[in-house]
């Protein structure tokens, strides 16, 4: 089994003798001893270290569109798994007790990538996603992870919040072949209050990813009433995204439901999401979502030429798929943004916990 204590990469010694950790724009300066605010990544002597490398807490298997992802092998299965901790502090956060893990037991699991890359086969599963806590802080285990996967065919998808500086955003996502990008909100304000970050840094993740990848990426924004869901608010981030980033990127709109430190707010109500999804679709953009509720029409892709309801989905269900194998509309014939391939059914919405 991999050592617990895995040397890191990104970090530099400074004048006085601490050592900054360079992973994310928290810049956590350490002595001996201590650990960064996700937890995880730990100065020991004169190196930083991951503590969590080879250890999950738990693998299932997923629909892709969970994650969610709509536009990347629609139907598919992925083997989902994560870690422990977080570098950011997101007071509403939905897997607090996976990324607010303060003790290592949280870890149940044990798995080597290539341990993880060969269950991904057994299992039929056409890719591998880094979720549930943020893929950022276990760099390391993640990237040989995802040599394993590519060695296998199998591709690999992070879910991340996208608070990451850019020598070490280059080093993970040159092994990434899908990604979701937790763009929280769209203010400084909401992201020093309610995460204890700042909006800059996922900004520059998203532009990254639109011009220097190939990487597909899609958006979730989870609204909080009266937090980040003013008509203000979600103009200015819909218009920012279909100017810098382009109209074909898949944005999705999730329902806040009470959790961790804000459990005296009210759930998100269907109309908030399904306003969110109007304000989206005025600014141009092509693929908007509602999530984390029961909305068939919020689900489902349009073609942006005819209109034509290409994938139709109920839940992680797909009922109707019309996108040719090279990913067209079947209909007009319209390219549609995306990775796609032989449609063989849908997995459908079911979790399958697996044992590695």
């Amino acid at each position: 089994m991999a050592d617990a204590h895995f040397p890191g990469r990104f970090w530099h010694t400074l004048e006085d003798g601490r050592i900054q950790c360079d992973i994310c724009p928290r810049d956590c300066k350490l002595h001996d001893g201590q650990q960064g605010l996700c937890f995880v990544r730990k100065r020991k002597g004169d190196q930083i270290v991951l503590t969590t490398y080879g250890r999950s807490s738990g693998f299932c298997i997923d629909p892709i569109e969970k994650k969610p992802l709509n536009h990347f092998y629609p139907g598919s299965s992925v083997l989902s798994f994560g870690t422990a901790g977080c570098n950011l502090a997101c007071k509403f956060c939905q897997n607090w007790d996976i990324s607010k893990a303060r003790t290592l037991d949280r870890l149940c699991n044990q798995a080597e990538p290539e341990a993880i890359a060969k269950a991904a086969v057994d299992h039929a599963c056409q890719s591998v996603a880094f979720t549930y806590n943020d893929p950022v802080i276990f760099l390391e285990y993640a990237i040989d992870t995802a040599r394993a996967c590519h060695e296998q065919g199998i591709k690999t998808v992070a879910v991340t919040a996208g608070y990451i500086k850019p020598a070490a955003r280059k080093a993970f996502f040159s092994h990434i072949d899908a990604a979701n990008i937790d763009l929280k909100g769209f203010s400084n304000d909401f992201y020093r209050k309610l995460c204890a970050g700042e909006l800059g840094p996922v900004l520059d993740t998203l532009a990254y990813l639109k011009h220097e990848t190939d990487v597909w990426f899609e958006i979730t924004t989870l609204l909080i009433p009266d937090q980040n869901d003013s008509d203000e608010e979600l103009n200015a981030m819909c218009d920012w995204i279909a100017t810098n980033l382009g109209t074909d990127v898949p944005l999705h709109f999730t329902a806040f439901h009470p959790d961790w430190k804000m459990v005296d707010v009210q759930p998100t109500p269907l109309s908030t999401l399904r306003r969110a999804r109007r304000i989206g679709k005025k600014s141009g953009l092509h693929y908007v979502y509602t999530g984390n509720v029961h909305d068939r029409i919020g689900a489902t892709t349009l073609c942006p030429t005819c209109k034509t309801r290409i994938i139709e989905r109920d839940w992680y269900e797909i009922l109707e798929h019309r996108v040719s194998d090279d990913g067209c509309c079947i209909v007009c014939g319209t390219s549609i943004a995306g990775r796609f391939g032989p449609f063989h059914g849908a997995f459908g919405a079911r979790r399958i916990p697996v044992s590695i």
